[in-house]
């Protein structure tokens, strides 16, 4: 699929992240395929780059592409406002 903000990649799948985990993980899956379990910011761009986009380009608070669960970006932890 490719997603409007984004029209130079081909075949941009959408990225969900889901809310973190008691570790502060959050699993992270593309077209309901799992990519991993990402800890912060820097793991969520390898699995858009695993996942064939190009994390210099996609910005992780664009909601076209990804849904974030259970907090934004910054979130990475169960405790409110869990940085």
């Amino acid at each position: 699929m490719n997603c409007p903000s984004h029209p130079e990649q081909a075949d941009n799948a959408r990225i969900t992240i889901h809310p973190p985990d008691a570790q502060g993980g959050r699993h992270v899956r593309a077209h309901g395929t799992s990519l991993g379990r990402a800890y912060g910011p820097a793991d969520v761009h390898e699995f858009l780059r695993r996942a064939g986009l190009d994390p210099d380009v996609v910005r992780l608070d664009d909601p076209l592409l990804i849904e974030w669960r259970g907090g934004g970006p910054a979130v990475w932890s169960q405790e409110p406002g869990g940085t």
